[in-house]
């Protein structure tokens, strides 16, 4: 109908009712649903919630599962006093590794603002990479669902895909970011999906991500496994990666251009999926701007440290040359 030509607007109800639910229980349940809860162990486990949302959603979770959590910065507050609610910066994992030093914990959970990312840090006190989570989560699901879909972006370890094959599973790459990942995931079908930033997606969690979901994956894994952190984790980690490095650039897109003119002369092989990512026999890097600032980000993974070191300096002073030649 139009409106009143007056503007005046019509009573909408006459008894108005404000319903509160909580959910939380609902919530707990539909996490356990991705685990077999008989097979848990009574690990002992120490998350640092970073006074962000995991504080109201890991003790929900965690309750009446035989594991001894303790939970660090579990009040809620959006001044995040203790320490950003940034677990992929080891600098917000330091009270998160003292406190499991300490305590002997088996493993440490290390979640963001918004609890949709985790990071997990071992027993003694190491922490894991977004890839190598990925992988482990991505092996655990197959176990479940042969055959199935799983996606990874662009800029995780070579790792991911291998085990994915291994596993019998099919891989698929993605460019970064969720609005990407959650569109192929709908196209596939893919069961999981996974980031090198700590975002993890589940087709059943309605293609979203959930950082309390895949830590009990993990921690499910590990209580089947009877093994600690340090060594599950082994299998799962056959490269050294440099992690994110941010370059300010006056131009960023030009910069990558002429990269990837260098490269490619070099006989890399180039492709344009998001930013430029050129492999060059057993190392590879992508170089991608940043869509908001004149920024470069350049991940580098490598066969062992030494080569990275090699390579990352490689890469790093062909940037600087262009960047100055720019100038």
């Amino acid at each position: 109908e139009s409106a009143p030509a007056d503007g005046a607007v019509d009573s909408v109800a006459t008894d108005p009712r404000v319903e509160r639910l909580d959910l939380l229980e609902e919530f707990a349940a539909h996490v356990h649903s991705f685990v077999e809860l008989s097979e848990l162990a009574p690990l002992r486990i120490v998350a640092d919630t970073a006074n962000g949302m995991g504080g109201l959603v890991a003790p929900a979770v965690f309750a009446g599962l035989p594991f001894q959590v303790e939970l660090l910065f579990g009040e809620l507050d959006g001044t995040f006093p203790n320490h950003p609610a940034d677990p992929i910066q080891v600098e917000n994992l330091a009270d998160l590794r003292a406190r499991i030093l300490s305590t002997g914990a088996d493993v440490g959970l290390a979640f963001d603002g918004d609890a949709d990312r985790v990071f997990l840090v071992d027993e003694l006190g190491e922490p894991v990479s977004g890839s190598t989570t990925t992988a482990i989560v991505a092996h655990a699901i197959l176990a479940k669902s042969p055959g199935a879909t799983i996606l990874y972006n662009l800029i995780c370890s070579h790792t991911v895909p291998e085990v994915v094959a291994e596993s019998g599973g099919i891989a698929i790459r993605t460019q970064v970011g969720h609005s990407f990942i959650k569109k192929v995931m709908a196209d596939t079908g893919a069961v999981f999906g996974g980031e090198h930033s700590g975002h993890y997606y589940f087709r059943d969690n309605y293609r979203a991500d959930s950082g309390i979901i895949a830590a009990l994956i993990v921690l499910e894994v590990l209580s089947k496994s009877g093994q600690s952190l340090s060594d599950l984790r082994k299998p799962f980690e056959r490269y050294a990666d440099s992690g994110e490095i941010n370059t300010e650039v006056s131009s960023p897109q030009d910069v990558v251009e002429a990269i990837a003119s260098h490269y490619g002369a070099l006989g890399a092989t180039l492709d344009r999926l998001d930013g430029l990512t050129a492999e060059l026999g057993d190392w590879w890097f992508n170089l991608r701007p940043s869509n908001t600032e004149p920024l470069l980000r350049l991940n580098v993974e490598a066969p062992d440290a030494a080569s990275l070191a090699s390579h990352l300096d490689e890469v790093r002073r062909a940037i600087e040359s262009v960047g100055q030649a720019q100038g």
